[in-house]
């Protein structure tokens, strides 16, 4: 393999059109700016020294570059489709003011191409040691008009003003209000946002005293760190490592009552739901989500494994939870090998009860939700009266209340 060090630019070019030509055939990329912007700028030079260049220019891998003591990714080059689908969703144009927020250099400077030499790009990031390495790279780059800043983004930007564009690119829980007040009324944000353990880059606009969703895209983000960090709670069934429920908003009020749910007999059930191996799945989580109460996610130690549960992916299964009883999906193979079967199990005193109505609401989403649109996300301020939000979940975070709502049919 080449590596950046000592790659031919030519053979660089060659593999950065390669991969931009499959976004745009596979239509992650739709418009001219973005394919423009994404073929000018060399990805190698922002990406750590000594990466070969077909990792650099794989379409959908991202490229940490850095990790905390404990091995946790903290700043990473994002993959060129996630970098694709954000940049669609800003409908960046000339002239236009632009501040990102998570730096690393990359994106900043595609941000530098659309936006001209008439706009502006401010990158910000709370680490100071990724926003000298940004600075640097854009420097070298020769996109030194990019105003590179250290500062924790919850808080407000220092000599910002309002903007056109707030890009997010780390995965944030929550809305601070700093992102709204210095956000132009019509402009746009867009965010990785976790609701309920799902991150979907959210494209919002401003629309009178809250922000509501243009699009929303499945993604993966290193988390944001500071004020607006936010990490998941665990609760260990049975008292236990081996497996743990991740609840994104608060545990359960007693989640003691699933102490003994592992000393009962697994229940199993298949729901006779199938998906393509390559269907998009973002509306069968999003109707889990929003239809289950107890939604959780489940992860199994695989040290401790004892085969007390079952998922396909053992470190990620979509769960839920209900009284004193859990239930997780899994997946078998059809005959024609070309789909999957969706079952659940489940464990606790009424497992059988809980399965059935998992099965109810997986078929509810095949006859209702399959193939259609994405429920509509809006964000309204913490203390905003639920009579004032329409929705089909309210999410409560510290600074916003997020509504999920499915469009009328």
């Amino acid at each position: 393999m080449t590596d950046v060090t000592t790659a031919d630019p030519s053979e660089a070019t060659r593999l950065r059109h390669k991969i931009i030509d499959q976004l745009r055939d596979e239509g992650w990329i739709t418009t001219d700016a973005v394919e423009t912007a994404m073929k000018k700028v060399p990805r190698e030079r922002f990406t750590p020294p000594g990466t070969p260049l077909e990792e650099v220019y794989a379409p959908y891998d991202a490229l940490i570059t850095k990790t905390d003591e404990h091995g946790v990714q903290t700043s990473s080059v994002s993959a060129p489709q996630i970098q694709a689908i954000q940049l669609e969703q800003s409908q960046i144009k000339p002239g236009m003011r632009v501040v990102e927020i998570g730096s690393g250099g990359l994106n900043a400077a595609y941000l530098a191409e659309m936006v001209g030499p008439d706009g502006k790009v401010t990158t910000v990031d709370i680490d100071a040691e990724v926003t000298e390495r940004a600075a640097r790279l854009l420097a070298e780059s020769d996109y030194d008009q990019v105003r590179v800043v250290t500062v924790d983004a919850a808080e407000p930007i220092p000599d910002l003003g309002e903007v056109d564009v707030i890009l997010v690119t780390v995965g944030a829980w929550d809305i601070p209000p700093a992102w709204t007040d210095q956000l132009k009324r019509g402009g746009r944000l867009i965010v990785p946002l976790r609701m309920r353990g799902l991150t979907r880059s959210v494209a919002f606009t401003r629309v009178g005293d809250h922000l509501e969703s243009r699009s929303a895209k499945v993604c993966g983000f290193v988390p944001m760190q500071g004020a607006a960090g936010h990490d998941e709670q665990l609760l260990l069934v049975n008292g236990t490592p081996e497996i743990a429920l991740r609840f994104d908003d608060g545990l359960p009020a007693e989640p003691s009552k699933l102490d003994n749910a592992v000393t009962t007999p697994r229940h199993e059930l298949w729901t006779g739901v199938t998906v393509g191996l390559r269907e998009l799945l973002d509306t069968l989580q999003m109707h889990l989500a929003i239809s289950m109460p107890g939604f959780c996610t489940m992860a199994v130690d695989e040290d401790r494994d004892t085969g007390l549960v079952a998922p396909v992916n053992k470190r990620y299964a979509l769960a839920a939870i209900e009284d004193d009883t859990f239930a997780y999906l899994v997946t078998r193979r059809t005959e024609d090998n070309r789909h999957v079967e969706y079952g659940v199990h489940a464990l606790g005193p009424h497992a059988e009860q809980f399965a059935a109505k998992i099965a109810d609401v997986l078929r509810d989403w095949e006859a209702h939700r399959r193939g259609g649109p994405s429920p509509i996300i809006r964000i309204y301020p913490a203390g905003t009266p639920d009579d004032q939000i329409p929705a089909d979940r309210v999410i409560d975070k510290v600074h916003s209340r997020i509504s999920l709502s499915w469009p009328a049919a």
